[in-house]
């Protein structure tokens, strides 16, 4: 491991140690009592921890310092921290190349000219059972942003 660590590194120590521990995501999340998908992107580096989050996290796992130290570094989010080729993601780029162009015309129609905020957003995660094979469940929910006129 690196003598320090940024945010994508300390989040690659995060996954060793939880799997090293037996630990769910689940469990991380209720320890910083937060949301499952939001801790899970911050402990992956894409979102904000306090000292206090970070130094939590670090008891639970028994981090090194220097991986605590950096998961109080700024987020790194987007492209930088995103691996294209690995298929959850490549599913759902394609899912969003095939339905994106639908859904900004539903939005359109339903709210007007605006976006869906990617910034005053929840996203939830369960797993649905089916008798075909069970299914992910995934609910975005955005607050709508209207583009400016001036």
């Amino acid at each position: 491991m690196p003598d320090t660590y940024d945010r994508l590194e300390a989040g690659r120590a995060i996954v060793a140690a939880k799997d090293a521990k037996g630990m769910s995501w689940q469990q991380l999340a209720d320890a910083l009592e937060r949301s499952l998908v939001w801790t899970t992107s911050a402990l992956l580096g894409q979102q904000p921890l306090s000292a206090e989050q970070a130094q939590k996290v670090g008891g639970v796992l028994g981090l090194e310092d220097d991986v605590v130290v950096a998961l109080s570094l700024p987020p790194v989010r987007g492209e930088s921290a995103l691996d294209p080729t690995e298929p959850v993601t490549y599913r759902l780029q394609e899912a969003l190349q095939v339905y994106g162009t639908a859904l900004h015309e539903l939005i359109r129609e339903e709210f007007g000219d605006g976006i869906m905020s990617a910034i005053d957003f929840s996203l939830e995660f369960e797993r649905e059972p089916d008798p075909k094979g069970d299914r992910v469940k995934l609910t975005w929910s955005g607050k709508f942003l209207p583009y400016k006129v001036w």
